[in-house]
C-alpha cells in the first residue's frame, strides 16, 4: 500500500463509548514521521505507545495509541492502557483476520490510533468492546474510502455528535 488511508469509528453510549481516528500508511512517509515524532515525545498526561496483544506481543501492523483525554485519575488510565488499549489490539487484529488490511502489508504499515476515553469512564468491559468495535469500524472505513462525499453533503445541514444536535 502506498497511500495513507485515514479512518473514524465511533461506538457506544455515554461515558463508555469509544471514538477513535486512524492514520495507517507505509513505513516510509508521513505516517512513519507523525508516528515517530509522537513516540518520541510525551507530554504530560499524554504518553503514546505501542499497542499490544499482550506484553511482548505487539500488534501488527505496529499501532501508536495516542489518548485524546489527558489521564485524570488512577481509573482512567487503567481503562485508558487496559481496557480501550486492548479494544484497539482486537480492532487492529480483527481487520487484519477479516482483510480490511492486508495479511502481506501488516509487516510494512504502520498506524496511529488516536482513542478517547471519557473520565468518567467505569465499565471495562464496555470501554474494551466499544474501543475494539470502533477500531474495526474505522479500519474499514477507511480501507473503503469512507465516507462517501454524497452522505457527507446530505447530513451538511443537520449535523450531530455526542455533545451537539442541529435541529
Amino acid at each position: 500500500m502506498d497511500e495513507m488511508l485515514i479512518g473514524e469509528g465511533f461506538v457506544g453510549d455515554g461515558a463508555d463509548a469509544a471514538h477513535v481516528n486512524t492514520v495507517l500508511g507505509p513505513r516510509e512517509g508521513p505516517v512513519a514521521t507523525a508516528w515517530a515524532t509522537a513516540l518520541a515525545t510525551p507530554r504530560a498526561g499524554h504518553v503514546p505507545f505501542v499497542v499490544v496483544v499482550r506484553p511482548g506481543l505487539a500488534v501488527k501492523p505496529l499501532t501508536l495509541f495516542v489518548n485524546k483525554a489527558t489521564i485524570g485519575s488512577t481509573r482512567h488510565g487503567e481503562l485508558t492502557w487496559g481496557a480501550a488499549q486492548a479494544g484497539v489490539a482486537g480492532g487492529v487484529a480483527d481487520a487484519v483476520a477479516e482483510g480490511a488490511i492486508a495479511r502481506t502489508a501488516a509487516d510494512e504499515l504502520l498506524l496511529i490510533a488516536a482513542v478517547w476515553v471519557d473520565p468518567a469512564a467505569a465499565d471495562e468491559e464496555a470501554v474494551y468492546g466499544n474501543n475494539r468495535t470502533a477500531t474495526l469500524a474505522a479500519l474499514r472505513a477507511a480501507s473503503a474510502g469512507l465516507p462517501a462525499l454524497a452522505d457527507i453533503l446530505a447530513a451538511r445541514a443537520t449535523p450531530v455528535n455526542p455533545f451537539f444536535r442541529r435541529r
